[in-house]
């Protein structure tokens, strides 16, 4: 498959018009194009459940040969694919897709009881989770709330962290840090939030307010942008190095980080109502919306620094990426504008309509040819052209299995607008 920056600049200037051409759109003419959208994905969906053979091997990104690469239960990505089919089964209200995402879901089951690290709300929330909210389902109820009790063993007082990593080595020093908090953690404070509301133990809500308060003040910079990975001392609580292990420098804004820190401050906001979140989620989506190195097509390169000689790159192969043009993320892409079709709820009627704006044209853009295959085509995931780490050498420009939750997770939410 050709790489999108490849392509002719006629090709891309004809996908940003027709992005701008969207933003136009009446409400209703939204519709079909969602509805096709969710076609392609359960016919996509279909064929690559019955490729991976059984639910034990869940599909998560695409090897080089142009084969789904299939991962077990303990991979942090292991809840998307469940998910993608429970989106499917509330989009389609077809019974035959929950009847799959029951089988996908209950193999994740063995989650319940893993601490060995942070991701258990990726794992378990985006599965067990969304068919929870469209069956209740009380067995999903008590295992999610299990889970809640794994996640909370990683919990400490004196950092008032859920420890993300059991360790991170540094790029530049080679120190080893025994207490690394990435911001993508912000994304697991909603099992937390889900288990409190449902047993009514305060206790999972308190440590997800401690977890989000405490990286509210030490993973931000003044412009609202964030840190990939904030290191603490695990004697003293305080803070020994602010890093990044997938972005660009120490200092760059790391799109998908970006992306986990809007979407996870709304989120926080929502379960909260405390307006210091609500802050921090409307100066992050102004910086994002707004930042001068953001593409057209408002889908943004792997990091929004890439390539700027005023930074220091970090890790092994971002060197390559100092000059020409970098990937683009569309997995960021697409959590930005899940994020943004619920943040435009809390804001200003006019800020809040900028937003639906922005998300709406990303969309497009990632509905278009430059990023979303035909049937057959990039083993069958929705999206191509997301980057895992650049950094570590891997999944460049390649599609990720939460690329598409989260398209499909906005596309839904801006049904629900227009419908």
């Amino acid at each position: 498959m050709k790489k999108y920056y490849s392509r002719p600049l006629i090709y891309l200037f004809a996908v940003i018009l027709t992005s701008l051409s969207f933003l136009s759109s009446k409400p209703e003419s939204l519709l079909p194009w969602i509805n096709e959208n969710f076609q392609l994905a359960a016919a996509k969906t279909k064929a690559m459940a019955q490729a991976s053979g059984d639910s034990s091997r869940i599909p998560v990104t695409m090897k080089t040969a142009g084969q789904a690469h299939l991962a077990n239960l303990y991979d942090w990505r292991s809840g998307f694919f469940a998910g993608n089919m429970w989106l499917l089964h509330e989009y389609t209200g077809d019974a035959q897709w929950q009847q799959e995402a029951r089988k996908w879901t209950a193999a994740l089951e063995p989650l319940k009881d893993f601490k060995d690290h942070h991701d258990l709300g990726f794992m378990m929330y985006c599965s067990y989770g969304a068919g929870y909210r469209l069956t209740n389902d009380a067995r999903y109820r008590d295992i999610l709330v299990q889970g809640a009790r794994s996640l909370c063993t990683r919990f400490d007082q004196k950092t008032g962290t859920i420890k993300s990593w059991n360790n991170f080595k540094s790029w530049t020093t080679g120190t080893v840090y025994k207490f690394p908090v990435i911001i993508d953690n912000m994304m697991n404070l909603e099992l937390l939030f889900f288990a409190s509301k449902v047993t009514g133990d305060p206790y999972f809500k308190k440590v997800a307010i401690t977890h989000a308060n405490t990286t509210l003040e030490n993973h931000f910079r003044d412009d609202f942008s964030a840190y990939h990975v904030v290191c603490y001392d695990e004697q003293t609580g305080k803070v020994v190095a602010k890093e990044s292990a997938q972005g660009y420098a120490h200092e760059s804004a790391w799109s998908r980080g970006q992306a986990w820190a809007l979407y996870g401050y709304t989120m926080t906001y929502r379960e909260t109502g405390d307006k210091k979140y609500l802050k921090q989620a409307r100066g992050l989506a102004s910086y994002l919306m707004k930042h001068p190195n953001l593409p057209a097509d408002k889908v943004p390169y792997w990091d929004y620094h890439a390539g700027n000689p005023a930074y220091t790159p970090c890790g092994t192969n971002a060197a390559k990426y100092k000059s020409g043009v970098q990937p683009r993320d569309a997995s960021a892409a697409a959590i930005i504008a899940s994020a943004l079709l619920e943040l435009c709820d809390y804001v200003p009627k006019k800020e809040g309509a900028e937003m639906i704006a922005f998300a709406e044209a990303s969309l497009k853009a990632l509905s278009s040819p430059a990023y979303r295959t035909p049937m057959g085509a990039n083993a069958n995931f929705l999206l191509a052209h997301s980057v895992g780490s650049i950094p570590h050498g891997g999944e460049i420009d390649a599609p990720l299995i939460y690329a598409d939750y989260y398209f499909l997770e906005a596309l839904l939410r801006l049904k629900k607008r227009v419908s």
